[in-house]
């Protein structure tokens, strides 16, 4: 039975993601505190509502008048945010619920993740007031992401405003704004992040299940460390994943990390068995840390809902052929070798002799063109197995050549503008996707040319719906997990 979320908890929600007004309680006239970091993040990153500051000894802050208590505010407030010493919380939120806030995020620490009788009192004391009509994401949060409206996570005025189907929910207040700065390169756009830390009220169960129902949303991540209903849980996590990808990526699966799990969220972390068997039965995606998750929501957000078995593959160099070919095994994928008219048709936009066109197609030469890729990737399309294509590009190899042209940058004569806009244009034709991989082999400080190049290059393929990857491996185990997961689905009948 799919999860249901009531009219009023939707209305909730609402006015906690897209909220008109917003108080900040805990801000300082002298600065230097968490309240005013979080009042100077929502200002510069265009919070799109109205802010206003609390605190019992009023006064004011860059102008912005400090209001001693809610109830003195003008307006209605939709959503709160609590920066305050620990034990002034309740009574911050109590005041909250009064005056009819829906929502509060409560970034102060010193709660149950301190494993003390007072710690865990003050947290108790939070769910009671949680229970009588405000939801609470906290305590001990980095708090809401959302570019629609402008929210951000402490410390965050630099995230990006472009909105984007991905949603994560994690216990982990740095992994959740590591995320979102990762996501702001990589390519990956969100519909909101939350950090709900011990998590008194609002946890991953509830969060996923809005989520699930959230139209925003087509693709979810989450970092778990421990739940408190596993068995609610794993039935919602299961009607989720029929509907949506849902990414999970499981802290404290060792002895170890379970221990740091216990004193970052006051959470159990579960058994590493037992896990991954929850996982697989539910139909999630289970990865093993940021970096999978963020390549994994790349390539769910950017390709086809589809299985995707057979794959071609280009560029230059023998040795990244092969590399291919066992790196496709390994993630469930096959290479299949083209059918020889194909491979004859291929050639001829190849430079001879050393190129090949069985699939991998090794074009031997690091400078063949846009628009020999494009009668390469077209004429290979034409075979019926192939769901995907994948293009290397050594970008980094325009430096000699530049060099050799005396030109004073790499830019001048890389030509992965015409190129995008081919890869595009096939991608259109054929209704079957690329991928690009990138790989950056000169870090050095010599070489930051280089790197600005690879930057620029790899914005202007994912404004054309290519995601891109530094890394060949990492780009064909993404593209495993999405295949995976609608083979799964499609087997279930989903």
């Amino acid at each position: 039975m799919e999860s249901v979320i009531t009219e009023s908890a939707r209305d909730a929600f609402d006015r906690i993601f897209h909220p008109r007004s917003v108080a900040i309680v805990g801000v300082s006239a002298r600065g230097n505190v968490f309240g005013t970091g979080i009042l100077s993040a929502l200002k510069a990153i265009g919070f799109e509502g109205r802010l206003y500051a609390v605190n019992p000894k009023g006064g004011e802050y860059n102008g912005m008048k400090i209001y001693t208590g809610l109830s003195e505010i003008p307006e209605p407030i939709d959503f709160a945010i609590i920066a305050v010493p620990a034990e002034r919380v309740p009574q911050a939120l109590e005041e909250c619920r009064l005056v009819g806030v829906a929502g509060a995020e409560i970034l102060s620490a010193g709660f149950s993740e301190l494993g003390t009788e007072a710690g865990s009192r003050l947290e108790q004391e939070i769910r009671d007031i949680a229970s009588r009509g405000i939801r609470v994401v906290g305590p001990n949060c980095f708090g809401i992401y959302c570019p629609l409206s402008g929210l951000t996570l402490l410390p965050g005025p630099d995230l990006s405003r472009k909105s984007g189907p991905v949603g994560f929910v994690s216990q982990s207040g740095g992994m959740s704004i590591d995320f979102a700065h990762i996501g702001k390169w990589m390519g990956i756009g969100f519909s909101k992040v939350v950090s709900f830390g011990n998590g008194a009220d609002l946890r991953e169960i509830e969060l996923l299940e809005y989520l699930g129902s959230d139209p925003e949303t087509r693709v979810i991540a989450m970092y778990i460390e421990g739940v408190k209903d596993g068995r609610r849980f794993f039935r919602v996590l299961k009607e989720v994943a029929a509907r949506k990808p849902v990414i999970v990526n499981k802290g404290g699966l060792t002895e170890a990390g379970a221990r740091a799990v216990e004193s970052h969220t006051a959470s159990m972390g579960g058994s590493k068995r037992i896990w991954e068997a929850v996982l697989r039965q539910a139909g999630a995606v289970q990865v093993g840390d940021l970096w999978e998750m963020a390549q994994t929501c790349l390539a769910f957000s950017l390709l086809p809902p589809r299985v995707y078995g057979h794959i071609t593959v280009a560029g230059g160099g023998g040795a990244l052929g092969v590399s291919a070919c066992d790196e496709a095994e390994r993630y469930g994928l096959s290479i299949p070798p083209l059918d020889p008219e194909i491979t004859e048709a291929i050639l001829q936009h190849l430079p001879r002799p050393g190129s090949s066109a069985k699939n991998p197609i090794d074009a031997a030469n690091p400078f063949v063109g846009p628009q020999a890729y494009r009668e390469v990737f077209l004429n290979a399309a034409g075979d019926p197995r192939v769901d995907v294509q994948i293009l290397i590009q050594l970008l980094h190899h325009y430096k000699s050549l530049s060099s050799a042209m005396g030109l004073t940058s790499p830019k001048e004569v890389a030509p992965y503008r015409q190129l995008a806009d081919g890869m595009k244009e096939v991608a259109d034709i054929t209704g079957k996707p690329l991928m690009l991989v990138l790989p950056d082999f000169k870090q050095g400080m010599e070489s930051m040319d280089i790197e600005e190049m690879i930057r620029e290059a790899r914005g202007i393929f994912l404004d054309r719906g290519i995601p891109v990857f530094d890394d060949l491996g990492d780009c064909l185990r993404a593209l495993g997990h999405v295949s995976r997961y609608y083979a799964v689905r499609k087997a279930r009948g989903l």
